[in-house]
């Protein structure tokens, strides 16, 4: 029986390598203006509009407890939806390197402490050729903050 081959964008935040499987995201644009939203998560930047609509963007660095983004000519806005029915978000990344394709068997699950943030984000690590890549859980990292906020 043949495995299942999904596509992931490959990532880059600091020196660390991420990916997103493709059926989550719309579109990757450029950095753009994004407006403050007063009284939301440290990690929400504000939102932009995108074609009309209003799309809430998020630092993926600060969410993981990296330091502050350093925007450069290579960062990035993924747009993603984490299902038919969710409205759009965006994730600010140092930048996008690459679409890969892994099996099944090339993504490992992994057992976190439960208190490190990237338990609850992250799906599993990808192996590509030499790499490894932390494959991120889309829907639990954009509905977590639901759940978070005060």
């Amino acid at each position: 029986m043949a495995e299942d081959v999904k596509q992931f964008i490959v990532l880059r935040l600091d020196q660390e390598l991420f990916g997103i499987d493709i059926k989550f995201i719309e579109s990757i644009i450029v950095m753009q203006s994004i407006t403050r939203v007063p009284k939301s998560q440290p990690y929400y930047k504000g939102v932009i509009n995108l074609r009309g609509d209003i799309v809430p963007v998020m630092s993926l660095r600060e969410k993981l407890g990296l330091e502050s983004d350093d925007y450069g000519h290579s960062t990035r806005i993924i747009i993603v939806r984490p299902d038919e029915q969710a409205a759009p978000a965006g994730i600010i990344v140092d930048e996008v390197k690459e679409v890969i394709e892994l099996e099944d068997s090339d993504i490992d699950q992994l057992a976190y402490d439960k208190t490190d943030v990237k338990s609850n984000i992250s799906f599993g690590i990808g192996k590509y050729k030499n790499e490894l890549i932390n494959i991120l859980d889309i829907p639990n990292l954009l509905l977590e903050k639901e759940t978070n906020k005060k």
